[in-house]
């Protein structure tokens, strides 16, 4: 699935289970809780939780638990995207082009 088609189908699941309709700044808080479990996420890879109350899973299990979580971010950009009709495709070569002129000289 390329990046258009996954976009679309974000769009077309997150209207369907009506997660599209919330208040942007609800969709913000959802995009910053997100983040927040990836940062959780990626110190479990790294360090380890520490806590008794959490099983200690293995490094493939951590590392799945990332790859969901980036999934949950990915998303919330997504429908973020959505509102304001912004193709990823466009997202990616906008950033693509800041970051190439800003440090072409370096």
């Amino acid at each position: 699935m390329d990046v258009t088609e996954f976009q679309q189908w974000v769009k077309e699941y997150y209207e369907s289970r009506g997660w599209s309709e919330l208040d942007i700044f609800i969709r913000i808080g959802f995009l910053a809780e997100e983040t927040g479990e990836v940062a959780r996420a990626i110190r479990a890879l790294e360090i380890g939780r520490d806590r008794p109350d959490e099983i200690k899973g293995s490094y493939e299990e951590n590392k799945q638990e990332l790859t969901e979580e980036l999934g949950d971010v990915l998303g919330n950009l997504i429908v973020i995207a959505n509102k304001y009709d912004i193709p990823l495709e466009e997202v990616f070569q906008a950033h693509k082009k800041k970051l190439s002129e800003r440090y072409s000289n370096n």
